[in-house]
């Protein structure tokens, strides 16, 4: 965590000017913080807010498609260090990168059991530059990691937590002489509930937070119905969609529902919203019938959730570094944030010509090692069945399949963040295979000691090496990770593929 904060909080406030999307978040986030909405600005206020004048939003509100969490978390910031300082606008979402660390690091060792397996996940995503990049750039995207990444944690808890509270029931029933046949109906699950409140948070971010609670939820009435059948109830299968998988929904759900719903507080409270007022201003589109006690504000937030639903499923609108999601895996075409070109004389530059960029790109070696681990969990996951790699898969599932669903639209690599922590849950599961510290069923068995010694000493020479290699590569992206102004040959020197430009 430490090599996080310095990777992510070293210059943070440079460059000072909004790049790529932080000239709407940033923009948004001080008038949401100063109006309890987002409202418009005008039409030269880039300019006018990189130079430190910043209090130029109207009272009239702007049409955004992203919920309120995120942009109040910058604005905490802003409001922190001052709006005009660059430093202030991007320490939310440091905070998030580093605590994103800390996180990856209690769900590796809550699956592995793990320490030196927990800190190789750690120490992967805190110098894998795609992580890096949006911890030092003022968007959405990062919170919705973390917050989708602390409920999967909660998951992991909550699958132990249930697995041991039913063999206690069943085997108190049998102690007693009686003959577990359904099961108990468990509402008392406080990871689930926390849980719930972790995927209402991230949808409080983006919308796409909803992928990650609809996968999770199926995910746990899958498992606790598999926990059933390998206690031995007679009537599992009925005793989980009838009675366990209701509770669940109940217990989930109605959570996320609520702490979104909180999430709008700002816009709820106030009135000069984007269409606070549209169902007071025009009665014929109150509801009627039995839904015509709702009040108008939560009509007209529907309503507005209706307009921003349509221009998310319609945006093509074209840009040079939009990706398809079927290239996101293989980091065909990631984002350039940020980019200056300067000749010698200029902003500084002491060579012919120069570059200063931000690019997210991951660290090559690191999550192109990633996709490969992750088709090795999809053989070991059929061949073994082990829960802890059907979980790391379902963080993917959640975080990347959704988005096949959109070919045709203007999407971008770095979304990518949201699943990257299961792409390196995967790698360090692969990492203790190698060190012998993960089992595999089918060959360690027939392994004497001194055979296990042997791979034990051969795997930590060759994850030593990949950690080594990984952190050299990263020391060598760092600059075009952070906007450093280096020679025009050298930024060359890091596009390895034509499609990197």
């Amino acid at each position: 965590m430490i090599l996080a904060a310095g990777t992510r909080l070293w210059n943070l406030g440079q460059p000072h000017a909004l790049v790529f999307d932080e000239t709407f978040y940033i923009k948004d986030a001080w008038s949401l913080w100063n109006n309890g909405f987002e409202s418009t600005w005008p039409a030269n206020a880039d300019t006018q807010f990189n130079a430190g004048i910043t209090d130029m939003f109207t009272n009239t509100g702007s049409f955004v498609v992203h919920p309120q969490l995120g942009k109040w978390i910058i604005g905490a910031g802003m409001a922190a260090f001052g709006p005009d300082n660059a430093f202030g606008w991007r320490i939310g979402v440091a905070i998030a990168g580093i605590l994103m660390v800390g996180l990856i690091m209690l769900v590796a060792h809550r699956l592995f059991g793990s320490i030196t397996l927990a800190t190789i996940a750690g120490f992967l995503l805190a110098i894998d530059g795609q992580a890096i990049v949006l911890s030092r750039v003022s968007i959405l995207d990062n919170f919705i990691a973390l917050f989708t990444l602390l409920a999967f944690w909660l998951i992991t808890l909550d699958r132990v937590n249930a697995r041991a509270r039913l063999m206690a029931w069943v085997d108190a029933r049998r102690a007693a002489g009686k003959n577990p046949t359904w099961g108990p109906t468990t509402w008392a699950r406080p990871y689930l509930w926390l849980a719930g409140i972790a995927f209402g948070l991230a949808i409080s971010i983006k919308w796409s937070g909803l992928y990650f609670l609809a996968a999770f939820a199926v995910y746990v009435v899958v498992m606790d119905a598999l926990d059933r059948r390998r206690a031995g109830l007679k009537f599992w299968f009925s005793a989980s969609v009838l009675k366990q998988a209701p509770a669940t929904f109940f217990i989930m759900v109605p959570m996320a529902a609520l702490t979104y719903l909180v999430s709008w507080t700002g816009w709820i409270m106030t009135t000069g919203g984007y269409d606070r007022n549209l169902v007071t201003e025009n009665p014929a589109l109150r509801w009627t019938g039995f839904w015509n006690w709702v009040p108008d504000w939560f009509q007209s937030l529907w309503a507005y959730h209706a307009t921003a639903y349509n221009f998310h499923v319609g945006l093509t609108t074209p840009h040079s570094y939009q990706a398809n999601p079927l290239t996101w895996l293989i980091m065909w075409r990631p984002t350039s944030m940020y980019y200056v070109g300067s000749k010698l004389g200029e902003n500084g530059c002491e060579f012919d010509t120069c570059s200063s960029a931000i690019t997210a790109l991951a660290n090559p070696l690191i999550w192109w090692a990633g996709a490969a681990a992750l088709v090795y969990l999809v053989y070991r996951l059929v061949r073994f069945r082990e829960w802890q790699v059907g979980i790391i898969l379902m963080g993917m599932v959640a975080g990347y399949l959704p988005w096949l669903m959109y070919l045709n639209r203007t999407v971008f690599q770095f979304y990518g963040i949201v699943y990257e922590p299961y792409m390196i849950l995967a790698l360090t599961f692969v990492f203790g295979i190698w060190l012998t510290i993960i089992k595999t069923p089918s060959k360690d068995a027939l392994l004497d000691e001194h055979d296990l010694r042997y791979r034990r000493r051969a795997g930590m020479t060759w994850v030593t090496l990949f950690l080594v290699a990984a952190f050299l590569i990263s020391a060598f992206f760092y600059p075009i990770w952070t906007g450093m102004q280096v020679p025009y040959w050298f930024w060359q020197a890091h596009m390895w593929l034509p499609s990197w430009i």
